[in-house]
């Protein structure tokens, strides 16, 4: 049995019970999940600041978590405080963003990201960088409402998220990232209003996060 920790760095637990329903659809029978949400910070992340202040709350709630884990997911597509995890936590930790940018680098040539919130523009084009992906930036399209927004009517985003995931095959871009907590789940429902592979951010982590736990298990 794999026993995954889902971390949300922000304070808002309906985002962190968002997240686990669908990283559950992306796992066998053999996993088990729980989730862990922020002690302290922001009920959305969406500036610098936020951000900042939600990687130091990521690593808290990986310093507070005792139980048994084969591998931790940072669930949030930005991945604050992802390197510091890395650099005390025992076991394989995952982020949303630098996993989804290495599939989606395996699935084509050139990526796109789209979420929601204009802020994560720049945030998104300077992690990409810093991962030494920029060539393979096709775009970074951002839609009005924020991911948190998303998250409590995902229908209503639809149209609009359909049309800037198009808008991304125009920029070059041969698969699509939908990136961001509060867009978990919408990957399946827009795939076929789009034709280029879509990939869910969460989906991205969740299978990564197993392979390198099975991977760290082995003898």
């Amino acid at each position: 049995m794999t026993e995954l920790l889902l971390i949300n760095p922000n304070t808002t637990a309906s985002m962190t019970d968002l997240v686990l329903k669908h990283a559950k659809s992306f796992a066998g029978k053999d996993t088990t999940m729980r989730g862990a949400t922020a002690a302290f910070g922001h009920p959305y992340i969406g500036s610098r600041e936020s951000y900042a202040v939600a990687g130091h709350a990521a690593l808290d709630a990986l310093a507070k978590d005792k139980r048994a884990k084969d591998a931790v997911v940072l669930a949030c597509f930005g991945d604050p405080g992802l390197l510091a995890m890395k650099e005390v936590s025992k076991v394989p930790v995952v982020g949303m963003a630098e996993a989804s940018i290495l599939q989606a680098c395996a699935v084509g040539r050139r990526f796109s990201i789209v979420t929601g919130g204009a802020a994560w523009k720049p945030m998104l084009e300077e992690f990409v960088a810093a991962q030494g992906l920029a060539t393979r930036l096709a775009s970074v399209r951002t839609v009005a409402p924020t991911g948190a927004d998303i998250a409590r009517n995902p229908t209503a985003a639809l149209a609009l998220l359909a049309k800037s995931c198009a808008a991304c095959a125009k920029d070059g871009a041969d698969v699509v990232i939908l990136g961001g907590a509060g867009l978990a789940g919408l990957a399946a429902r827009l795939q076929g209003k789009v034709e280029v592979p879509l990939l869910d951010g969460v989906g991205c982590a969740v299978t990564m996060a197993l392979a390198l736990a099975k991977q760290a298990g082995r003898p």
